[in-house]
């Protein structure tokens, strides 16, 4: 149960750490969701497909770089 705690608190900060950045960096994001291949129908519908994959390749290079340097 201990290693749990540690891992939530863990991802707790970080999620703290990127809304952060996210928060201050203001207007500098404004691509965000605008990526080619982010579908939008009407004003109404938007899916941001390639917003997500860039996101998820992003936090999964990251989560593997922190699983390799605090569990070896």
């Amino acid at each position: 149960m201990q290693g749990l705690g540690k891992l939530l608190v863990l991802l707790g900060l970080s999620l703290a750490l990127v809304g952060g950045v996210v928060w201050l960096s203001g207007n500098r994001l404004h691509w965000l969701g605008r990526l080619p291949g982010d579908v939008r129908i009407g004003s109404s519908v938007f899916i941001p497909l390639t917003t997500c994959l860039v996101l998820s390749v992003l936090l999964t290079i990251l989560i593997n770089v922190i699983a390799r340097l605090f569990w070896r």
